[in-house]
């Protein structure tokens, strides 16, 4: 599993296709914005391990400016978004590859357990919309980036 996050005063994610377009679907305030990519064997265990590492990562500041306060001691919010192209490889020719992504169905399953997971905990969750065009907006807060892969753990 592989999670690009991004710590924001604010994010919104619409539906930018079909009937309704425009459609705001989640929507956060200070917290962080979460893209997820799934990869074919991830299960449980890579469930466990995001929801552990998003909930529990110090990169809030606390009262002397220190980045030592994880979502929830800051009162934040977590706005998960699907993003298959996380997969994408770039190593031949010029148009992406995401062969490594796992198949739609897999990925709502590992990515659905993840958010409810997350929504167990003391934190507002919201989320995109799984398989649709979306338009992602946010106010980046630091700005602080961070790229998690549970290979890596």
């Amino acid at each position: 599993m592989r999670l690009l996050l991004q710590r924001v005063t604010r994010a919104e994610v619409r539906r930018a296709d079909g009937p309704d377009a425009g459609e705001v679907v989640g929507r956060i305030g200070r917290g962080l914005l979460v893209l997820v990519g799934v990869a074919p064997d991830d299960g449980a265990d890579e469930v466990a391990w995001a929801a552990a590492k998003l909930l529990g990562l110090r990169v809030f500041a606390d009262e002397a400016g220190k980045m030592n306060l994880d979502v929830v001691a800051a009162n934040g919010g977590l706005l998960v978004v699907s993003q298959f192209t996380l997969y994408g490889d770039t190593g031949r020719g010029r148009r992406p590859g995401f062969s490594a992504a796992a198949p739609p169905d897999d990925a709502e399953r590992v990515y659905l357990e993840l958010v409810e997971r997350l929504r167990g905990a003391d934190v507002p969750v919201a989320t995109g919309a799984f398989g649709r065009a979306m338009h992602v907006e946010l106010v980046g807060d630091g700005p602080v980036t961070l790229w998690l892969d549970s290979a890596d753990r």
